[in-house]
This record gives structure tokens, C-alpha cells and sequence, in this order.
């Protein structure tokens, strides 16, 4: 059964008349007539007895009224229930954020958002950006903020919130922090300590040395920035860091090459319906940026 052939049904009842069914619904009468038609064929029985020029309703058309008009009203109470709670902000958010951003980013933007908007309930998932790709990919989180892919795929749609600017860095005891100048040769002597070779990060690294002739000379390796820091602190190795994440423990290397930037920012799947509290979010974070 549907939903038409239920309407044609109902409407014949409370016409008493096929023809003025047809006008009600705005339908010729053969249109009229072959929903009923199909009805009966699914329900396997005859619903109306045509004597004369009256419609009388069998037996079956008798037992079937009372369930036609709940169905009808149900599917009429649930229209109404969603175009009235379309402007609602409830709900579940899944959400996949990259360690980087929860830490230096995120929160201001959570804190005015729950805030704002108490009923969404917040599935936050901390993951590397490529693991966050790849689950809005499959339909595991509605959003994700994460360090953007060097090379997008078609199915993504991203936006662009925070640019990072990544400095080349060593500690203070480093014997290169004496250097007025550094090139990039003679760094890359030294160990670097990057993130994994699968991470969006290290491929923007990779491809900037590459534009030299240079491929990194890696040392220990981490995907947590803050970790990275830490080790480039402590004398381990040289890194590029984002100058938001550059203290009192690190040196900046000047190398005459360009700036190498990463960009920040928010993805979704292209053919996801987004819930009011994605929609909210995404509406949210130009205003935190």
C-alpha cells in the first residue's frame, strides 16, 4: 500500500463519488479509479460495490477505513512534527576533531557553542586528521576539523578556517641556533623530527624540501605536535612548528626559502544531509576565526 492509493480511497469514501474524489484531488477520474484499482489488487479484494450510481463500501472497504484515516493522520501528525522541529537545534553531533586543533582551537569554539545551544548532545572524537578523513569518508562523523588534505577529494567539501604558518625550529643549545642564516642543506644534516609520513603535515614538508632537491633526513617521529615540540626542546632534532606553538624553549631558523603554510578548517561528505547542529557549528566558526 501507499500513501496515494490510501488518499484516493479515503477521498472516494467522504465524496461517495469517484468524480468528485477526482476534483478534491485534482485528478481525472481514470487516475482516481486506477489507484483504487492497484489497491485492491495489493489488498487482493474488492473495497467498493458500484450499484447504480452510488459507491458502497464492502466489507473488506469497511475494515480497511478506520486504518486508512490513522495511517493518513500519523503520516499528516509526523509532517507537522518535522516542520515544526526543522528549526530545532537537538540532537546528535558526531563530531572528529585532529589533537592539534582540540587543543589550540577548538575550545573557545565548543565552549560558545554548548553554550548556545544546550539540547545537542556532542559525540566528540580526538583523531589524527587522516583517520577523520577517511570516517567522513565512510559516514562515521558528520564533521571533522583536521589539518586539509594537500589533495582534496571529489566527494569532500572543505573550508578553510585557520592558516597555519609553520617555522623551521631548534633549541636553544642546538649548534645552528648561533646561525644568523641556515639553508635548508645544512639542516637537513641534522635529524628531523616530523610527523608520520602518511600525515598531511609531513606531505606539505615533504613537498617544500622537495622544491630544493632535498628529501628529510628523519629521525624519531610523532604524529602529537606537542610531542614534536617537546623533543625539538630538548636537543632531539629540528622541526617545523606552527608559529602559535613556538615558546621560549625553541629557536626560529631563518632559511631564505618561502613560508610553508598548512591550512586548518572543517570538511564534510557532498552528498550528506547536515543536521540543524552541523549546520550550526559550521555557521559558528568563521565567527570563532
Amino acid at each position: 500500500m501507499d500513501t496515494a492509493g490510501l488518499t484516493a480511497f479515503v477521498t472516494v469514501v467522504d465524496s461517495h463519488s469517484f468524480s468528485q474524489a477526482a476534483q478534491k484531488l485534482f485528478l481525472t477520474q481514470s487516475a482516481v479509479s486506477k489507484r483504487i484499482a492497484l489497491l485492491e489488487d495489493q489488498l487482493d479484494c474488492r473495497l467498493f460495490d458500484r450499484i447504480g450510481r452510488q459507491v458502497v463500501l464492502t466489507e473488506a472497504g469497511s475494515r480497511l477505513l478506520p486504518k486508512a484515516r490513522d495511517i493518513l493522520h500519523a503520516l499528516e501528525d509526523a509532517e507537522k512534527l518535522i516542520k515544526e522541529n526543522a528549526g530545532e537545534v537537538t540532537g546528535k553531533l558526531t563530531l572528529a576533531a585532529s589533537h592539534h586543533i582540540s587543543l589550540h582551537r577548538l575550545p573557545p569554539v565548543l565552549k560558545a557553542f554548548i553554550n548556545r545551544f544546550p539540547e545537542v548532545e556532542l559525540d566528540l572524537r580526538f583523531a589524527a586528521s587522516e583517520f577523520a578523513y577517511e570516517g567522513v569518508l565512510k559516514g562515521d562523523f558528520e564533521l571533522a576539523l583536521i589539518t586539509l588534505a594537500p589533495e582534496a577529494d571529489d566527494r569532500i567539501l572543505a573550508r578553510t578556517l585557520w592558516s597555519d604558518r609553520l617555522q623551521y625550529v631548534v633549541a636553544k643549545t642546538h649548534p645552528l641556533a648561533s646561525t644568523a642564516h641556515v639553508s635548508l642543506d645544512e639542516l637537513n644534516r641534522y635529524p628531523a623530527i616530523l610527523p608520520g609520513t602518511d600525515t598531511f603535515t609531513h606531505q606539505r614538508v615533504r613537498q617544500h624540501l622537495a622544491l630544493q632537491g632535498l628529501e628529510p633526513n628523519l629521525g624519531m617521529s610523532t604524529d602529537y605536535m606537542d610531542t614534536i615540540r617537546m623533543m625539538v626542546s630538548v636537543g632531539l632534532g629540528w622541526s617545523l612548528l606552527p608559529e602559535t606553538m613556538i615558546d621560549q624553549s625553541l629557536h626560529r631558523l631563518e632559511t631564505g626559502t618561502e613560508a610553508v603554510y598548512r591550512p586548518l578548517g572543517c570538511i564534510h561528505h557532498r552528498n550528506r544531509t547536515l543536521s540543524n547542529a552541523a549546520r550550526e557549528l559550521l555557521n559558528m566558526l568563521p565567527e570563532a576565526v
